[in-house]
């Protein structure tokens, strides 16, 4: 199904919620436009809450398993996956989108469960025992052995006896390894499994947008991690704009640690405007920790991290009256969209209309809408406001473990391959073919006609009133 949604904003605080539409194959927009010349570039935010960038290597260490299936069985390669993180660090991860391809380079970043399928499956904590209880946090395959009952279990055993049991829980899938060895290894781990909580982000702030009034501390921005320190990075025209990172005592910041509150200090005179903090920190990602590719690609769970670096990025945005908004967007898997949240810290209302109905934002005040989104649909955001205020948010929504039709198709390890099964992943192997995208049937395309949703049944609307400039 796609959805539309039309209107503009309006200039001086009054806005509308323009055309969102979804369309196989094609990019999601949705455009709040308004007045004003732009003091953001506009440039594509992906819905993170910080942490580790990564590009997927491939398939590098697996075995065989079959799926079994209504239509047959099916064998496919199970192990763990490569990826390189952005500025430094190899993490080690495991499928956990059985039934969706893994795309060639795609990129992905560290995600909350609530952003993928582990967020409404209540066996999630099982998954992440499992990654803790077994290879490759496990290294000692004989004592693994011993206790999964087998005679012996080589690094391929392993990762196929763990992402066997791993798909178990994730995907609720029937299958099996090949290997009896790797066999005994997933039903010890499915067996042995306990429930256990979501890992915390390796590196976060909160929240992702502040907003206020030139001469007051914008703030706080909390910084969250697990690292020893961080580095803070200032906005990049700090030297002309006068923007300053501070703590509450207005002490400049260079260094912060978990726990920190952070302040944009904005000049008195400053006209309206934008700027954009980020914070950079080296540590291993936690594991159980959610990837998820910026274009459709299996979603992966961590099981393993090098020192790495990971980053955050919080904005700011000011002006001396009239509505003044801080925006910010985030997956929502429970509800099947994107939420926008935006925040008024102005002194006038700030108003949109949404699928034909006005709602207003009173100073002081925010509110979420949620846009549904169609399972596995890019979508392409760009919001605008009032001083030629600009935020644009791009991703896919992937929160299913079974894909949707989008006319793709791939190839089982019974048609020619460049992977070698049961060993180490030929270089150059192609992602398409390997892990549990092998089983993705082949699917004609389908051609969907643009539909327009009227009303407001599928937006959903929370308002959390908040009196005061400090809410």
């Amino acid at each position: 199904m796609l959805a539309a949604f039309s209107g503009l904003f309006r200039p001086a605080g009054v806005t509308r919620l323009a055309a969102v539409t979804l369309v196989s194959g094609l990019a999601a927009a949705g455009v709040l436009s308004g007045a004003g010349t732009a003091l953001a570039d506009g440039t594509p935010e992906t819905q993170t809450q910080g942490g580790a960038t990564a590009t997927i290597n491939g398939l590098k260490t697996y075995g065989e398993a079959v799926i079994h299936q209504d239509g047959g069985d099916q064998r496919v390669a199970a192990g763990l996956f490569e990826m390189s993180v952005d500025g430094g660090g190899t993490l080690q991860t495991y499928c956990v989108d059985l039934q969706n391809p893994t795309q060639r380079d795609a990129r992905y970043h560290e995600t909350p469960w609530s952003g993928t399928s582990l967020g409404a499956n209540k066996d999630a904590g099982r998954i992440r025992w499992i990654l803790q209880h077994s290879y490759p946090q496990v290294n000692d395959l004989a004592a693994l052995a011993r206790k999964a009952g087998a005679r012996g279990l080589t690094e391929q055993d392993a990762a196929a006896g763990t992402q066997v049991a791993i798909w178990r829980y994730s995907d609720h899938a029937k299958v099996d390894a090949v290997d009896p060895r790797a066999e005994k290894l997933a039903d010890y781990l499915e067996r042995s499994a306990r429930g256990g909580a979501e890992p915390r982000a390796s590196l976060t702030l909160d929240p992702p947008a502040v907003s206020g009034r030139p001469g007051d501390l914008l703030g706080p921005v909390t910084v969250h991690t697990n690292a020893r320190g961080v580095t803070v990075i200032p906005p990049a025209d700090a030297a002309t704009s006068g923007v300053r990172i501070i703590d509450k005592t207005g002490k400049v910041l260079t260094s912060v640690k978990d726990g920190s509150e952070l302040y944009f200090d904005v000049p008195e005179d400053a006209a309206a405007g934008t700027a954009q903090l980020t914070v950079q920190a080296s540590t291993t990602v936690p594991v159980g920790r959610a990837f998820t590719a910026e274009s459709r690609s299996q979603t992966q769970i961590l099981a393993g991290s090098s020192e790495s670096t990971v980053s955050a990025t919080t904005t700011a945005t000011w002006a001396s009256k009239g509505a003044i908004p801080a925006l910010s967007a985030r997956k929502d898997c429970a509800r099947g969209g994107v939420d926008i949240t935006a925040v008024n810290k102005g002194d006038q209302p700030f108003t949109f209309e949404l699928m034909g109905t006005e709602h207003t934002i009173p100073a002081a005040a925010s509110r979420t809408v949620t846009i549904p989104l169609q399972e596995d649909q890019p979508y392409d955001f760009t919001i605008t406001g009032p001083n030629g205020f600009i935020r644009r948010f791009t991703g896919v929504l992937d929160c299913r473990t079974q894909g949707a039709i989008t006319g793709e198709s791939t190839q089982t390890l019974s048609e020619p391959s460049p992977a070698t099964v049961g060993g180490k992943a030929a270089t150059g192997t192609n992602l398409a073919d390997t892990g549990g995208s092998a089983i993705t049937p082949l699917i004609t395309g389908l051609a969907i006609g643009l539909v327009v949703i009227g009303g407001g049944v599928l937006v959903l609307l929370r308002k959390k009133e908040q009196a005061g400039p400090g809410a």
